[in-house]
């Protein structure tokens, strides 16, 4: 099993969480997941103790404890969802995030004729 934790403060390194569940058993992994783009925090982490029971009560008492000026999130991990496709979004609009009017346009105006 492996625990969720969310709404970490951007400030939080792997130290800090290791410190706090390091209480509760042994830590055996923990993953703070970065933007690919930036590589900035994304504010939450997944740890894994020793033992189920050890989890088990590292949930029950941190979850909606207050740390670093946030309440945090804690529980069980789900398994990453698989859907069998890699696109991702809303999908609304094609290229660009805008569609182009019949006619190239023109500002609204009607087509010119006679030129």
């Amino acid at each position: 099993m492996s625990i969720y934790v969310g709404n970490l403060s951007f400030d939080v390194t792997e130290a800090d969480v290791r410190e706090v569940f390091a209480e509760y058993g042994t830590v055996k992994q923990i993953y703070l997941p970065t933007d690919r783009e930036t590589g900035r925090f994304r504010g939450f982490a997944f740890v894994t103790l020793g033992t189920e029971a050890e989890e088990g009560k590292a949930i029950a008492d941190l979850d909606g404890a207050e740390w670093m000026g946030k309440e945090m999130k804690v529980n069980k991990a789900r398994p990453k969802e698989q859907n069998g496709s890699r696109e991702g979004g809303g999908g609304a609009g094609g290229p660009g995030g805008f569609r182009r009017r019949e006619g190239g346009g023109g500002g609204g105006r009607p087509p010119r004729s006679g030129f």
